[in-house]
């Protein structure tokens, strides 16, 4: 690029002193060398390569320019990525966590509730025990050794969590009682149950078979 500026400032110096034609006194040669003179120190410049220098730095700054825009941009894309892709792993953390509860829950309710079946054919023995219990009440040794073993059982029972009900005296839930009849009962606000036709049970509080019961009736005396 040096060589090429020098080389430019020569021939414009040649071609300025064939132009000029030389007069008396000189005059010529000294407008001449004063035209030449700029033409020299701009070749000298560009000799000296401050000329070029400065041209190579304007482009130099103009490409980081160019080249910082295009790291911004990088920078904020990549910035967008990695708030979705965080969005994204807290939503599947979340979604872990959730399957995780679900399936412990399942699991729990596995192992409570995995005798709900063999439960209920067992409370129908206990019906049984009751039945034998009262046809023999008179029988002193029959009663007794049966209520040993209805004692027994109902140990059993609660060591796993199956209770009986007690609804007499309460309020009647549709979600453990089944109304098989109406009782007229005196002093008793409609809608409380007042016998028990058969236990009801819970296993772990959940109602694995409904009791049925009479509820009081609305009589006319009330």
């Amino acid at each position: 690029m040096a060589e090429f500026c020098v080389l430019l400032a020569r021939k414009t110096s040649s071609a300025f002193w064939r132009l000029l034609p030389v007069g008396p006194g000189g005059s010529s040669c000294l407008l001449s060398r004063v035209l030449v003179r700029p033409s020299s120190k701009a070749a000298e410049q560009c000799s000296s390569g401050n000329f070029c220098h400065d041209n190579d730095n304007r482009e130099d700054q103009r490409h980081s320019v160019t080249n910082v825009r295009t790291l911004e941009m990088q920078a904020s894309k990549l910035e967008e990525q990695v708030q979705d892709l965080t969005e994204k792993y807290k939503k599947a953390l979340a979604d872990c966590d959730t399957v995780r509860k679900k399936t412990q829950k399942f699991v729990e309710d596995a192992k409570l509730f995995g005798i709900q079946s063999f439960c209920r054919d067992l409370v129908e023995v206990a019906d049984l025990l009751e039945r034998t219990a009262v046809e023999f009440e008179g029988e002193e040794g029959v009663s007794l050794r049966l209520n040993e073993i209805q004692s027994c059982l109902q140990g059993v029972f609660t060591k796993h969590g199956l209770e009986k009900m007690t609804p007499v005296g309460g309020q009647y839930d549709p979600y453990d009682h089944e109304i098989v009849c109406h009782v007229p009962a005196e002093g008793v606000q409609p809608g409380i149950v007042a016998v028990v036709r058969l236990d009801g049970y819970k296993l772990h509080g959940r109602t694995i078979r409904h009791a049925l019961v009479g509820t009081a009736l609305h009589t006319q005396e009330q």
